[in-house]
């Protein structure tokens, strides 16, 4: 008989896969039109000229979150790229780097629960990217909103007040601060009380589901992350992207002069923006389906919602045969 950790990893692991995928089927009600049609040829060919007329002035730049998948490859992508004259991470614990490219990398230290303390860490920075974020299953509820809204939103304000002209936040498709679903509540929460501090310029952008090997074990996006990879690339990219896809999205907005105050990215501008350069290939994630059936995919969706609040109802369900295997992947993470 197995023992009580393992009783409770497993059924942390089945709320886990349950909890993301109860917010895939939020955010597939959405429709994902995008702002707009995302760059203009002009912009597309003009965006090298960008790049060096944004190095040339010599700004600076912190990362809140570098530890993060989506926060150490915008480091990467920064560096790579030269874009600025200073980097600085902020982050609660040092982080160790043996390639050339990060000495001269700065790290400032600080303890979230008294940033108060640490106001001189958010000083003389001209951008600001905020890649901040946990899970309710990592922190429980009160752990994650106290990061996700309560760390940014005080991060933001002290970047604020040191003079940061231009923020970045990391935010989520479907965010909506009426939302009953605690995770897209807390990130529209924390999108409008950024925007009411009025930055110069104000950036929020809200991927799908980030496609990733994470260094950090997370069950539930890790199955949501499966599912999307047995899809056609066609409609997995309305509702997923990658991470380095985001990245260069928020790189190519940040050297594109704007007079909006607040700009919103969705999934499909973060696309369009990520690949503007021809830098990235399209998104080809490979599926075991040779055709695609809307209609097995709606009753697959549905035959999971069911098996997560009527289990007793899942058994007289009739699902189509291409997707019985995802079935057997749904069911197998919730068995382990």
């Amino acid at each position: 008989m197995a023992g009580p950790a393992v009783v409770s990893a497993a059924a942390a692991a089945a709320a886990a896969a349950a909890a993301a995928l109860v917010a895939v089927l939020l955010l597939l009600r959405r429709e994902d039109p995008g702002p707009g049609a995302g760059p203009s040829m002009a912009e597309t060919e003009a965006l090298s000229k960008l790049r060096e007329d944004f190095r040339m002035q010599n700004k600076s730049v912190f990362i809140l979150g570098a530890s993060g998948e989506t926060g150490r490859v915008l480091l990467k992508e920064i560096l790579e790229q030269a874009l600025f004259s200073k980097v600085t991470l902020i982050g609660r614990r040092k982080l160790t780097f043996e390639e050339e490219a990060y000495k001269n990398v700065n790290q400032e230290l600080v303890d979230f629960e008294k940033l108060d303390d640490y106001a001189s860490a958010f000083q003389g920075h001209d951008v600001g990217f905020c890649c901040l974020g946990t899970t309710r299953v990592k922190a429980g509820a009160e752990g994650f909103v106290r990061v996700d809204r309560d760390y940014v939103l005080r991060s933001a304000e002290l970047a604020k007040a040191g003079g940061c002209k231009h923020f970045n936040l990391l935010s989520s498709k479907g965010a909506d601060k009426s939302s009953s679903f605690l995770y897209l509540q807390v990130k529209g929460e924390v999108e409008a009380r950024v925007e009411e501090l009025k930055f110069d310029r104000y950036s929020v952008f809200r991927p799908g589901v980030l496609l990733c090997d994470r260094q950090e074990s997370r069950p539930g996006e890790w199955f949501v992350r499966k599912f999307f990879g047995s899809l056609p690339a066609s409609w997995a990219s309305g509702h997923s992207v990658p991470v380095v896809t985001v990245v260069r999205a928020m790189l190519n907005n940040a050297v594109r002069p704007s007079d909006k105050k607040m700009e919103l990215l969705e999934n499909k501008a973060i696309h369009d923006l990520g690949k503007a350069d021809g830098s990235l290939k399209p998104c080809t994630l490979e599926h075991p389906f040779q055709s695609r059936n809307d209609g097995a995919l709606h009753q697959w969706f549905r035959a999971c919602y069911i098996y997560i609040y009527h289990p007793g109802s899942f058994g007289k369900i009739k699902i189509c045969k291409p997707y019985l295997q995802l079935e057997s992947q749904f069911l197998g993470v919730l068995a382990q």
